[in-house]
This record gives C-alpha cells, sequence and structure tokens, in this order.
C-alpha cells in the first residue's frame, strides 16, 4: 500500500515539473522591458537604451523589433530564434550585420548603423530572406551570392559609400534601391541575369555615363530614376548608348539625362524682341526685317510710315506655342490638347506719320497702325502635317489719304501771280 502510494507521488511530481517546463512555452513570457502581443510571439523591446538582450525572450518568437536602442554588437545571440520572421535592428551601433542569423528570417532591418561592409557570409544561408534593408550606413563594399537569396526581392542599400554597383545580385530581385551613394560605374554583367527587376533607383549618385548593353536585359523594369547625377552629356561616344535606352525603353525614366530645359512662354503684355527671335529665329533676323522694308518700299509705301529704330510690339493674342522639338512629352500634351491649328500674334506698329499730323490738315481722318501677324505653324497634329513658320506684313490703308490732298507748289503761285497782275492791267486800261 505504501508503495503504490509514493509511485502516485513520484507521478504526481513528474507531471508538476513537466506542467512547468511546458507551461512558460505554452503561455508565453514577455520580458519587463518589451511589449508583446500574438500570444507574446511579437515582441517589440524598441527604444528601451538596451545594450544587451532582455531576459525572458521565448526561442519561438516570430518578431522582434530591437530598434533604437544602444547595442554593439549580436553576433552569435540571436541564433536560437529559429521560427524568427522578422528582424529589425535599426537605429543602433552595429559594426557589421549580426553573424549566424536564424534561417528562417524573411525580413532584415538593419538601417542607420555603423555598417562598413556587406559580408558574403551575412546572407549566405538565408534561403528564405525577401526583404534586406542595410540603408543610411557607410557600407562601401557589398558582396552577395545570388544563389543563396533566391527568395530575395527587395534590397536597400541607399544612402551608403558605395562606387560600384553591387554585383551577384539574385536573379529574383524586383526592387534594388541604390540611391545616395557614390557609384559611378556598372561592370560587365552586373545586371544581366535581372529578368525579373522591375524598380532601379540610380539618383543621387556619380554616375556620368552607362555602359553599353548594360541595361538591355532588363525587360521587365517599370520605373527607373537617374537624376542627379554628372552626366557626361558632352561625351557623345559614351553617353549615346543611355540616350538611345531611354528613348527605346517602355519604363517610367525620372529624370531623363541631357534633357533641353524648355523655355517657359512669357504670359506678359509685352515680349522682347529676345524672346522672339528665340521662338522665331527665321522671321526676326534684321535681314528679313530689311528685305520686308524694301518690299514696303517697292510698293510706294510713304516714307512717313517706315519702321521706327526703338518698336515695342505688345501680344494681343494667346502666347506663342514652341516648336515640337523644344517641347517634352508631358508639356506637350498639356499644352497642345486644346490648341488650333497654329497660333498668331499680331502686333500693331505705330505710324510714325502720326509725329507729323501737325503739318497736314486732321479733321475728317482716321490713321490705322500697321499690323504685323506671325504665325507659328505647331498645329496640334504636328506629326502629320509639316512645320511651318510664316510671317506676312499688311499696311492697312488710311480712311483718308493725307497725301492727296492738294497743295499748291511755287510755280503755280507765280503763274497766278502773272494773271493777276494782267487783269489788273486790263481794268486800268478799260476804266482809264
Amino acid at each position: 500500500m505504501r508503495a503504490t502510494m509514493e509511485y502516485q507521488i513520484l507521478k504526481t511530481s513528474t507531471c508538476l515539473l513537466v506542467l512547468l517546463f511546458f507551461i512558460p512555452t505554452v503561455l508565453g513570457i514577455c520580458p519587463s522591458s518589451c511589449t508583446c502581443s500574438g500570444n507574446d510571439r511579437n515582441v517589440d523591446c524598441s527604444g528601451r537604451n538596451l545594450t544587451i538582450l532582455p531576459h525572458g525572450l521565448q526561442d519561438n518568437i516570430t518578431y522582434l523589433n530591437l530598434s533604437f536602442n544602444q547595442f554593439l554588437d549580436l553576433d552569435h545571440q540571436l541564433t536560437r530564434f529559429t521560427n524568427l520572421r522578422t528582424l529589425d535592428i535599426s537605429n543602433n551601433w552595429l559594426k557589421n550585420v549580426p553573424a549566424h542569423l536564424p534561417k528562417s528570417l524573411w525580413e532584415l532591418y538593419a538601417i542607420n548603423n555603423n555598417i562598413k561592409v556587406l559580408q558574403k557570409l551575412d546572407t549566405a544561408y538565408q534561403w528564405n530572406l525577401r526583404v534586406l534593408d542595410v540603408s543610411r550606413n557607410m557600407v562601401e563594399r557589398a558582396v552577395l551570392i545570388n544563389n543563396t537569396l533566391s527568395s530575395l526581392k527587395f534590397l536597400n542599400l541607399s544612402s551608403n559609400k558605395l562606387w560600384t554597383v553591387p554585383t551577384n545580385m539574385p536573379y529574383n530581385i524586383e526592387t534594388v534601391d541604390l540611391s545616395n551613394n557614390f557609384l559611378s560605374q556598372i561592370l560587365p554583367g552586373t545586371l544581366l541575369r535581372l529578368h525579373h527587376l522591375s524598380s532601379l533607383y540610380l539618383h543621387n549618385n556619380k554616375f556620368t555615363s552607362i555602359p553599353d548593353k548594360a541595361f538591355d536585359q532588363l525587360l521587365q523594369l517599370q520605373v527607373v530614376t537617374l537624376y542627379n547625377n554628372p552626366w557626361a552629356c558632352s561625351d557623345q561616344q559614351n553617353i549615346l548608348y543611355l540616350l538611345r535606352w531611354v528613348q527605346e525603353t517602355a519604363a517610367h525614366v525620372v529624370g531623363a539625362p541631357c534633357a533641353k530645359a524648355t523655355p517657359t512662354p512669357g504670359t506678359g503684355s509685352s515680349l522682347l524682341i529676345k524672346g522672339m527671335k528665340a521662338a522665331f529665329p527665321v522671321a526676326t533676323e534684321p535681314s528679313e526685317m530689311t528685305k520686308m522694308h524694301k518690299q514696303l518700299r517697292a510698293k510706294e509705301v510713304p516714307s512717313l510710315a517706315t519702321f521706327s529704330q526703338s518698336l515695342l510690339f505688345t501680344s494681343t493674342e494667346r502666347p506663342l506655342l514652341l516648336h515640337p522639338e523644344e517641347l517634352s512629352t508631358g508639356q506637350a500634351g498639356s499644352q497642345a490638347g486644346s490648341q488650333e491649328a497654329a497660333a498668331t500674334h499680331t502686333f500693331y506698329i505705330k505710324d510714325p506719320a502720326e509725329l507729323y499730323s501737325s503739318l497736314t490738315p486732321s479733321a475728317g481722318s482716321s490713321t490705322t497702325p500697321m499690323t504685323l501677324s506671325i504665325t507659328s505653324g505647331m498645329p496640334t497634329n504636328y506629326s502629320k502635317m509639316p512645320q511651318s513658320t510664316t510671317a506676312t506684313l499688311r499696311k492697312e490703308e488710311s480712311t483718308t489719304n493725307i497725301l492727296n490732298t492738294h497743295v499748291p507748289s511755287k510755280a503755280r503761285i507765280s503763274e497766278m501771280s502773272l494773271v493777276c497782275v494782267v487783269m489788273l492791267n486790263a481794268v486800268a486800261m478799260f476804266t482809264g
């Protein structure tokens, strides 16, 4: 009987020990310096000034946030979390990616640390890793192994100190952010097998050109950023490939290199002669103006209506349209949507004859100024219609021609005076 009781006590004690061992895992334990959710498997220990891992972390946690702390080293300390999916170690003082991270990781965020080199062993066994963000560090060299990061879709190495685009990037990668570095070259074959790449960010770097055929295999590319790079636009031999690729690609290029700045037409009431020459280089040359002036003289236009040396061209209609080659695609679409076949400007030139109006009778006269109409030939469907820039000049006739007013000449006055003298002599002889 006594043996039976001892057996029951031993059995009960064993069960209690087993329960005490498994209860923390089943019920979950949250460290006092962290907040937990999801049966204590999602642990947030951010912003606690931690220098070592908090005690009481379960081995089966799936989410761990250690950001905004003061960790200097986490090597070999996270290996036991074999179910961990997301690890955030951003904004610490880490000098390298922690060694021997669990192979279960899907997302790794190591933003804003002191990491200088991304070693191949840092990611060598991360077959499940999908997101790797090591932005805002001091990475000068990134060594990747493409056949081990087979699941990686997003790679962010922006705001580092890279000089060369990292080689051996995973073949299935979709987004690569290399902006805000010191990149100046792409080694041959670097982007050759990235057939799934859809977003490539290269802005704010030191590129002057792109090697021939570097982008040719990026068949799924949808967005590429190229702005804020010192492109060597004058070096036609090296920049030519990139310019052609930008024109032919179906991807959206943000910040196309060597794009000409399109001037904005003036909206004021006065247009400078310089602006007119930029829009109509043929019609406003002095030689052409001289030819028009000679044509006017040939048509017996009175000398009083010649051109003045200082004229103010006043716009009376809508702004001039630029030539199609000076318009970018977006500007052309926004301006030409509701435009007519061509834009016409009429300029009124004050007739200098009015300066001499005090010398001739002005009663009943109404002088109409000379008008100069310039038509810019950029129709809405300019691709189907030839360009033309024409200038027409006409002199609207005055309602009263002041030059037809009869003014007696000196010979006529002398003749009339002689007749009067003869008539007076005849009268004197008749009366005498």
